[in-house]
């Protein structure tokens, strides 16, 4: 063992000869390198502003006559940013705002001077001067118009029900002006192939809806070179307080599907609200009435019908909109949205695919019950789509993973079944016994960058979608042991499922792999039937399973459709703008605040294009003072302040190559020289380690060099530095990232880890190809300590390792997941190594193989990884995690 260690050590260094980024390997980017775009029928061919096309080779014109100093209608970019600070990022309240610029008022006054801001109506009036997304609020009202109860008629039927909305013409409109989206976002729809003429499915514009959506456009000479714009409407009721009187609202939203799915995903107002909808209530009287019922469903897609009617003459006749590289394009729109009655499918009714011809069929020659128990069909409900060309509400049904698969059949169908099994083979009593020892595994196993805690287990009542996603990671290891093995296959072939389909991009062989888990999670999930536990799987959130292949293709990849992107727009346009009202008639307070909220996002994006908001306030002001050294000082304190940062980041901006670095800081008082730091890692031969360690940096280029010898070596005296962590940055796109796809995660090795135990995490380091392992030359090991050293002209970022070997060269059959355990020498010693930094590839997560037996309640995250001896490779701790192991 020991032998085999020296020579991957040796191999290590080696991949550290050329640059130290020729260490690090990306997870491989899924590209088409040979595309087959739509010819110029349907091209989004430049124009001008009356709609006539130019040379498509013609500079822009110029988006403003403003200067690179106009911050109209603010005073300076202190005034600018102040304002974005405290209305946008911190949401400081009226009073304190006052309080904060009166406070600011006495340390200039000496000055003669004043803040950009008398108070708080200044600041807000100012807000409210913005040109920029200035669009304003519209409303209508509807009510019951059928026939009413000559006495005791229903409070419903008397309401008024208002609804608020913004034009979505002219929203579409900013969406697509916004110079930010430049480069992120396609005119015309597309096939992607890779070199082995393997279709590749990613944003929007690469599936076969909007390829198929272009070729109806097209039959009409009128729209040649136009730009076809589908617009993405979501709408779901959300819970502001429920200790308050369960106040609930119902926003509309809407994006295009012409930007990026990493534009969607991260939220940079590609999501844009378009308004609230009306809420029906009544009284538990009337609450099951089937006129009620109909009514609300009307209204809902009457309410549709009119908000998006400005829209509707330029569903045949093209709009001229300027885009984000400048440029007017003809546009021509499409609305997507769909309703679901729940228990149906809707996209097979009676075995046929659905489609608005046969629904139209239908509602023609059956009667309304018939429509209702036989296919779920509300004849007296008129959808929206009806008033809208090539609009058929079944084909524009897009996959919900937040719904169908997080929410839905992983939690309210898996993880609740097991508690029935527990309970159905143990008794109740015996089976608490099992879901607290499941949820002590939970709560003990180790942090990693992004994963959430659950102190208890996942033992309490109230669920969001980011729980059910957290529980993902970690549930399977935690049931290994206390269920069968064919829930334990079943579980896999779920996760399996549920990862593929989150992918970023999908090539045809992804969707061969979704296939297979599919098929696999059929087979297994049948325990639960012969176990008595479930009856039927008749479910429609498991039915929709076998739909998202054909979804896929049809809408390229779900992430960037996923109703979690709507939900967390939930927060910053009701939820928080909520909070910030009175709670007295709030939705007027809630519109304006989305107002200003909007003004500051549109006139952010001008400064930006401008080129008016590099580096910052204080680097600005510092730079037309022409003060270099007390910039240079500042800059070097503003570093060491920002050091640690969070456990993940999301890094905006390009792709770029993938990296390590150590943080900014040295721990302070920590080892200084070779001596101290073997003392507190308790490794005698750590001297020795690092001679090795520098012998191999200075003959990396000598292949022929003489073997190691301990009495030659050279010995390194000096000083040294240690550090408590490192950031990887890498291309995860399928994780919570940056619209380049990039994204950090914080590697930590402290003695002390926010006050409390020490914290140690493990790493996936990349080995010489000719080293066998069994993660495609990925070893696993846990980080023991980072430090940096300068030995002769060099300054190497070194860490200390304790490496782990993988128990078999194939995955576990059961869980799919590899197992390893912490490795020794041959005389029982751990083996510990010094390798260079760049050799790490990224944070690797353990869970332990916890068995049959219940775990003892002593054992913490922070201690699990000395107290088992073998552990699973967490495939499942993230997207990124999932396609390296």
């Amino acid at each position: 063992m020991a032998q085999e260690r020296m020579a991957q050590e040796r191999m290590i260094q080696e991949r550290t000869a050329q640059e130290t980024v020729l260490c690090r390997m990306q997870t491989p980017v899924k590209f088409c390198t040979v595309c087959s775009f739509k010819s110029d029928i349907l091209a989004g061919l430049k124009c001008n502003i009356n709609g006539d096309f130019i040379n498509q080779n013609s500079p822009s014109p110029l988006r403003t006559k403003a200067l690179p100093t106009d911050w109209t209608p603010y005073e300076s970019r202190v005034a600018f940013e102040t304002a974005e600070f405290l209305f946008t990022r911190n949401q400081m309240s009226a009073g304190q705002i006052d309080t904060l610029l009166d406070l600011w008022a006495a340390t200039l006054i000496q000055h003669k001077d004043s803040p950009p801001f008398a108070s708080h109506r200044d600041l807000y009036n100012t807000i409210d001067l913005t040109p920029l997304g200035d669009i304003a609020w519209e409303s209508f009202s509807m009510s019951y118009k059928g026939v009413k109860p000559a006495d005791n008629v229903p409070p419903w039927m008397k309401a008024m029900y208002e609804v608020w909305f913004h034009d979505p013409r002219l929203l579409i409109h900013n969406i697509l002006a916004n110079p930010d989206f430049n480069g992120e976002i396609e005119y015309t729809p597309y096939r992607d192939y890779d070199d082995n003429d393997q279709r590749c499915f990613k944003n929007f514009f690469s599936g076969d809806w909007a390829w198929q959506q272009a070729d109806k456009i097209a039959k009409d000479p009128e729209m040649h070179g136009s730009t076809f714009v589908p617009l993405i409407v979501g709408s779901d009721k959300t819970t502001v307080s429920v200790a308050t009187g369960h106040t609930e609202y119902h926003p509309l939203y809407l994006s295009i599907g012409n930007v990026f799915n990493s534009v969607r995903r991260a939220h940079h107002n590609s999501l844009v609200l378009v308004g609230f909808l009306a809420i029906p209530t009544t009284t538990k009287e009337h609450a099951d009435d089937i006129d009620f019922r109909n009514f609300r469903q009307q209204l809902f897609h009457s309410s549709l019908t009119n908000i998006f009617k400005p829209l509707k003459k330029n569903m045949t006749t093209p709009d001229i909109v300027r885009c984000p590289d400048g440029h007017y394009r003809r546009v021509i729109y499409q609305v997507l949205l769909s309703g679901i009655v729940t228990g149906w499918c809707p996209k097979y009714g009676d075995g046929l695919l659905r489609c608005q011809e046969h629904t139209d069929l239908l509602v023609q020659e059956l009667q309304h019950k018939q429509l209702w128990y036989k296919y779920g069909i509300v004849g007296d409900v008129v959808p929206f789509t009806n008033d809208f060309a090539r609009a058929d509400i079944h084909e524009l049904l897009s996959p919900d993973l937040l719904h169908q698969i997080i929410k839905g059949t992983f939690k309210d169908h898996l993880v609740d079944w097991v508690g029935e099994y527990l309970e159905h083979t143990h008794g109740k009593a015996r089976a608490a016994e099992i879901q607290d020892d499941i949820d002590r595994r939970i709560a003990a196993v180790a942090p990693f960058a992004g994963l959430r805690h659950f102190p208890e287990g996942c033992g309490f009542s109230q669920w969001t979608g980011d729980d059910s996603k957290a529980l993902m990671k970690v549930y399977l290891p935690a049931i290994k042991g206390h269920v069968p093995r064919d829930i334990i296959r079943a579980f896999s072939a779920f996760l399996d499922f549920c990862y593929i389909v989150r992918h970023e991009a999908l090539m045809e062989h992804d969707l061969v792999q979704l296939q297979d888990a599919l098929d696999r999670f059929h087979q297994y999930r049948k325990v639960f039937k012969t176990t008595g536990v479930w009856l039927t799987f008749s479910l429609p959130c498991q039915h929709s399973l076998q739909h998202y292949a054909r979804m896929i293709r049809l809408f390229g990849a779900p992430n960037g459709l996923c109703s979690s992107i709507t939900e967390s727009k939930h927060i910053k346009a009701v939820k928080e703008p909520w909070h910030r009202s009175s709670r007295y008639k709030a939705l007027g307070q809630m519109l304006l605040t989305n107002q200003r909220l909007d003004k500051i996002v549109a006139a952010q994006s001008d400064f930006e294009a401008r080129g008016m908001l590099h580096g910052s306030c204080v680097s600005d002001a510092l730079r037309m003072l022409k003060n270099r050294t007390f910039l240079l000082i500042l800059s070097k304190s503003i570093i060491n302040i920002t050091a640690e940062g969070e456990a993940v980041d999301i890094i905006d901006g390009p792709t770029v190559e993938a990296h390590v670095e150590l943080a900014a800081k040295a721990v302070s008082g920590g080892p200084r020289d070779v001596p101290s730091l073997a003392l507190a890692l308790e490794l005698p031969e750590f001297p020795t380690m690092i001679q090795h360690f520098l012998y191999d940096q200075l003959h990396l280029l000598d292949p022929e060099h003489a073997v190691f010898d301990l009495d030659t070596a050279p010995a390194f005296m000096g000083r040294l530095l240690t550090f408590s962590s490192a950031a990887a940055s890498f291309y995860a796109p399928s994780d919570l990232s940056g619209t380049g796809g990039m994204r950090r995660e914080h590697i930590r090795a402290t003695t002390s880890w926010r006050g409390g135990p020490a914290r140690n995490d493990c790493v996936f380091v990349s080995m010489n190809d000719e080293v066998s392992c069994g993660l495609d030359g990925l070893a696993v090991a846990k980080v023991l300590c980072f430090f940096s050293l300068k030995y002769q002209t060099k300054y190497l970022q070194c860490t200390v390792v304790h490496w782990f070997s993988y128990i078999t060269d194939s995955r576990d059959p059961d869980t799919g997941m590899y197992i390893v355990a912490p490795s020794t020498n041959d005389n029982g010693v751990p083996d510990v190594s010094i390798i260079h930094i760049d050799c790490i590839f990224c944070a690797a997560h353990l869970i332990p193989l916890y068995g049959t037996n219940f775990i003892p309640r002593e054992i913490t995250p922070h201690n699990s990884h000395n107290m088992f001896c073998a552990f699973y490779i967490n495939k499942y701790a993230d997207h990124h995690a999932f396609e390296v192991a």
